[in-house]
């Protein structure tokens, strides 16, 4: 597979405006997928997600051997990998809603309810909001300009990610309190809002992701 790039397909993505947003950014090839093999041969990994943490995370490893071709393909290779909204949540060491759930693992840490401190204060976090670019985090570069940027993107969520680390917080949103609104390790990122919602800010950080090379 040539320079392809794997959406992955486990019934819990917003897959057609992913895909678009991705091609609008200049993905030449994605290939909308839940086969093994053919994750084994992307050369870049979107793995989208909403809905609720536990039942996104039933549904991948219900999959024969995805989960064990993700954590080839992206963990012993290093292959960019992007996860969106509750596919970003289950790189996580587990989360709480409905209750326990183990999560991948791959970015330490928990999924867990955004407390609410104001009564104005809405659950779920619900539109538009700042990204907040972490400045220690020096690990995501491409072509000189950090991957995450200062903008104004589309948030919809009730739980939030809080990594064990913090320097794997790449970038915070503000909503009556800090949460993250970006974690990266390595050669993976994840994002808490919606690139594909976000217009000009969203195409801009995944035409960044298409060019990334960790």
């Amino acid at each position: 597979m040539a320079e392809a790039l794997a959406l992955i397909d486990y019934g819990a993505g917003n897959l057609h405006s992913v895909r678009n947003a991705l091609l609008a950014a200049g993905a030449g090839h994605v290939v909308v997928t839940a086969d093994p093999d053919l994750v084994r041969g992307a050369h870049r990994i979107v793995l989208p997600g909403v809905g609720n943490f536990r039942a996104c995370y039933e549904a991948l490893t219900a999959i024969d051997g995805l989960v064990e071709a993700l954590e080839e393909r992206v963990l012993s290779d290093g292959v960019p990998f992007l996860g969106i909204c509750v596919g970003m949540q289950l790189l996580a060491t587990r989360g709480h809603e409905h209750g326990e759930c183990d999560g991948l693992g791959w970015i330490p840490g928990e999924v867990r309810l955004i407390e609410r401190t104001d009564p104005a204060i809405k659950v779920p976090h619900m539109g538009w909001n700042d990204v907040q670019p972490m400045k220690h985090h020096g690990t995501i570069f491409t072509n000189g300009a950090e991957l995450i940027e200062g903008g104004e993107a589309y948030f919809l969520h009730s739980y939030h990610f809080a990594p064990d680390d913090g320097h794997h917080v790449a970038a915070m949103t503000d909503h009556g309190g800090g949460l993250v609104a970006a974690v990266a390790r390595d050669n993976l990122l994840g994002v808490q809002f919606h690139p594909e919602k976000s217009q000009a800010y969203g195409l801009e950080l995944l035409g960044r992701f298409l060019e990334w090379k960790p």
